[in-house]
């Protein structure tokens, strides 16, 4: 064959033609090739005596009783043979890479922030097939991004077109920082907030609060107006005043000593996160296993014991 010249013919055969030797070869018949392949054995037999021109060898022995492998025709069919092997593992070797299962979800932002993304490692090391795409809302402003597969809100739960499965049955207290406790309390009463900061969030409203602490007081009117749940509990932690919040939110800066609990009493949340999907689009792969490990992460950070208030001793 030509390969043996010193100059290489870098020149590839039709991958057609190809095909049709092996098939034939194989087989045994140009007729039984042209039947696996789709084409007439007229067609079979244009290809093998193409890539035959091409070798510049005869593939094939041909006779009134057909055709049969020549010498060099077993010889080129072994490497033939070879090559399409390889070729075939190739393909193979690519389509078993899955390909990461894309998950949108959107998120308020403390949610985020304080549960999510703290979990959010468990999640992807049970499931390192799924590429995550975590976008944030604006729950005061019910501005969500859109073609989302699952959503994080807060709210009462009714929401038009969307399933929604209730994550948190959190109550509502109030918390603020050891060393603002330290220089405005101590807080035995709810009385004694009177001269307190009440950080405002129009997320967590103060009054029910303050209805159930017995105490007939309006909306606090004065301060830094905090439209996100967020923002009132940092600044919180900064010392700037008393917030309302949620164990599902602050047990990290709680088992930190960064937030201290005031008062025993507690109130039933009004609004609640809320998994949503789509009514038409039942949650199924990766979805479903976002739902259900999103579902157990916030049990366990429901879990932050009560334990004594600060500022009763």
């Amino acid at each position: 064959m030509r390969g043996s010249s010193s100059s290489k013919d870098v020149r590839l055969p039709p991958l057609a033609a190809i095909q049709a030797f092996e098939a034939a070869a194989r087989l045994g018949s140009f007729e039984r090739a042209s039947e696996e392949l789709f084409v007439t054995a007229s067609a079979i037999g244009k290809r093998i005596a193409a890539l035959e021109a091409l070798l510049d060898v005869s593939l094939f022995i041909r006779s009134s009783r057909g055709a049969t492998l020549s010498a060099a025709g077993r010889e080129y069919l072994d490497q033939v043979r070879t090559a399409l092997d390889l070729l075939s593992d190739a393909s193979l070797h690519k389509r078993g890479q899955p390909k990461p299962a894309p998950l949108r979800v959107v998120s308020t932002p403390t949610f985020a922030r304080q549960v999510l993304i703290p979990y959010l490692p468990s999640f992807t090391a049970a499931h390192p097939d799924v590429e995550l795409e975590i976008m944030l809302s604006i729950p005061y402003l019910d501005i969500m991004p859109p073609n989302a597969d699952v959503w994080v809100r807060f709210g009462s739960g009714k929401y038009p077109g969307l399933h929604a499965r209730q994550l948190t049955f959190d109550p509502v207290f109030a918390v603020c920082s050891p060393q603002y406790l330290a220089a405005h309390g101590p807080v035995r009463r709810a009385e004694d907030l009177a001269h307190a900061h009440l950080l405002r969030c129009p997320m967590e409203p103060w009054r029910p609060w303050l209805a159930a602490a017995g105490l007939d007081w309006p909306e606090p009117s004065r301060g830094v107006w905090l439209v996100d749940l967020g923002m009132m509990l940092a600044a919180a932690r900064a010392g700037q005043g008393v917030a309302l919040t949620r164990r599902t939110l602050a047990a990290e800066w709680l088992d930190e000593g960064k937030l201290v609990r005031l008062l025993d009493i507690d109130i039933p949340g009004e609004s609640q996160y809320h998994l949503c999907t789509e009514i038409s689009r039942p949650p199924g792969g990766a979805a479903q296993a976002f739902s259900l490990w999103l579902e157990d992460v916030c049990k366990q950070a429901s879990q932050w014991p009560c334990g004594l208030p600060a500022g009763q001793e």
